[in-house]
């Protein structure tokens, strides 16, 4: 675990006018999943990707898709996401009703699940849905927009959802999304996360690739010296 820290680069930061371009070299060059944010300009206040592009960036990458859903009826489009490519569905414990229904759902579909908690929601709300989750994401900034400052109170999220994981024997990897950088990497992974995603600190530097491995060799090097 000490040195399997997952980078999965948010596209939401990549030049839109070769968006392809950009899925093709960080899927070649290290990182370990794609993390697309899907924005519906209700639930967050900006408007990004839907299922067509989704689907047409599928076949540049063979890393997994992991589609971060902050938008308010994700319960009824989750069926398109997968179709479109879909590896993991991530939804907004504050946007869906039925949260178990749409883990299920998820399942069914062929899909692992993840929950997001945002800012100010406590990860005690998953107590009871923690078993049946494959992720469960951290945002460290309020969603809506990428190059916001990391929120340091977020570290602690993680030490104590690692905690709940102790408690009920199951163990979701853990994904921190929000202001990552060289930084910040091992502030969340000294607590036990295991994916950062990464937008403008991978994408808007000089060399996207290796910004990919300087943030996962700092979460890397934080979480030997936390043994």
């Amino acid at each position: 675990m000490f040195t399997d820290i997952k980078i999965a680069p948010s596209i939401l930061s990549a030049d839109f006018a070769h968006l392809g371009d950009a899925v093709k070299l960080i899927s070649e060059g290290g990182a370990d999943f794609v993390h697309i944010d899907v924005m519906d300009g209700h639930f967050v206040p900006n408007l990004t990707f839907g299922p067509p592009v989704i689907k047409a960036i599928r076949p540049l990458s063979d890393k997994p898709f992991d589609v971060h859903l902050m938008i308010t009826n994700a319960e009824d489009t989750l069926e398109a996401y997968a179709n479109a490519g879909a590896d993991i569905i991530t939804v907004h414990y504050e946007a869906v009703t039925h949260l178990h229904r749409a883990v299920q759902k998820i399942h069914d579909l062929g899909c692992k699940a993840g929950v997001s908690l945002n800012p100010h929601t406590p990860v005690s709300v998953l107590e009871e849905i923690l078993p049946y989750l494959d992720l469960v994401l951290i945002m460290s900034v309020n969603p809506g927009f990428g190059g916001q400052s990391f929120i340091e109170t977020s570290a602690q999220k993680v030490k104590k959802l690692s905690m709940m994981f102790e408690a009920c024997k199951c163990a979701p990897l853990i994904e921190v999304d929000g202001g990552i950088s060289v930084e910040s990497a091992g502030l969340v992974t000294k607590h036990g996360a295991d994916v950062l995603v990464a937008g403008s600190k991978v994408f808007k530097t000089e060399d996207p690739l290796q910004a990919i491995e300087d943030i996962r060799e700092a979460g890397i090097k934080a979480t030997w010296q936390s043994i």
